[in-house]
């Protein structure tokens, strides 16, 4: 991949251009269908958006030291790292790409999760340090099913590259990794039932508690985006082999909305877990994986 092509998918699409519509978009849409599921009209069309200007036009409170300069940082890292995540996605034919983005893409995805127990800690807030800690156990307990899903895909494929992986047939254990992957979004998107860094009634917004202005801004950004790469990288392993650009496009929003409205969906119908259960939750996920890996694994072997 030439630094033309390379700079065009970050900025233009799936980049930047594409991305920030797309945040809000799928934010509007999480909020919507929890609405009206719940016999709300819910929000209009345009209020994510309106939000994040709202907050822009906001003052931060005070801070003094190192501490201000943290808590400014940990947002923008967070915000980056998922818009660099999703100009990795191959979502058009014949979009380049490199041997190994896979592994790029997971850890660009891992950054903001990161950032966010930073920031937690960096507050010097209670409330803050306690959804930091859930952070950190939760991200612990999902990554490695989320790792393992992953890496079973590309083991199948035999590549680590993106636009090799969107382009090969399915076999029965890419099917898996990618229930497996489903299973992991709620968690990485703090939806019910995972949703316990920022859970309200108990610590107010976590490790959010002491942010406001431009720097919630920011994380709200941030949260937009890792629903559009998240979702992106489900949608870039389900979707068929297409040549017409436009067509894969069309195919790729289309699969990206069918999540997001799964996902919320699944968050509206259930209720938040203890830590303990999450974590048992995962491992027991954990366990089930890697016994149907093997098994597909094997059979696709006894198979060839």
């Amino acid at each position: 991949m030439n630094f033309t092509t390379a700079l065009a998918r970050l900025l233009v699409f799936p980049g930047l251009l594409f991305a920030l519509p797309a945040a809000w978009f799928f934010l509007w849409v999480e909020r919507k269908a929890v609405a009206l599921m719940q016999g709300r009209v819910g929000p209009p069309f345009m209020q994510p958006f309106f939000d994040f200007i709202k907050l822009l036009g906001k003052t931060t409170p005070p801070r003094k030291g190192v501490a201000d300069l943290l808590m400014r940082a940990w947002p923008l890292l967070a915000a980056a790292s998922a818009a660099g995540a999703v100009g990795l996605l191959p979502v058009l034919p014949m979009s380049g790409g490199f041997e190994g983005d896979l592994i790029l893409l997971l850890a660009l995805l891992e950054v903001p999760s990161m950032c966010i127990i930073a920031a937690g800690f960096s507050s010097r807030s209670l409330f803050g340090a306690i959804g930091s800690a859930r952070e950190a156990v939760l991200s612990v307990s999902y990554n490695i099913v989320f790792l393992m899903a992953i890496v079973s895909i590309a083991a199948s494929q035999h590549t680590f590259r993106l636009e090799a992986l969107a382009q090969l047939p399915a076999s029965p254990l890419r099917w898996l990794g990618i229930l497996a992957l489903l299973v992991c979004l709620p968690a990485k998107l703090h939806l019910n039932p995972f949703s316990l860094p920022n859970a309200e009634q108990e610590i107010y917004s976590g490790p959010m508690t002491e942010y406001a202005g431009p720097e919630l801004a920011l994380w709200e950004l941030s949260h937009g985006l890792e629903w559009v790469a998240a979702t992106g990288l489900v949608a870039t392993l389900v979707a068929p082999h297409l040549t017409l650009w436009w067509l894969a496009a069309v195919v790729f929003v289309a699969i990206c909305f069918a999540i997001v409205l799964l996902l919320s969906v699944v968050a509206t119908a259930t209720a938040r877990l203890a830590i303990d259960s999450t974590v048992r939750f995962y491992w027991q996920c954990t366990l089930i994986f890697v016994v149907l890996a093997i098994s597909s694994a094997l059979f696709t072997r006894l198979r060839s």
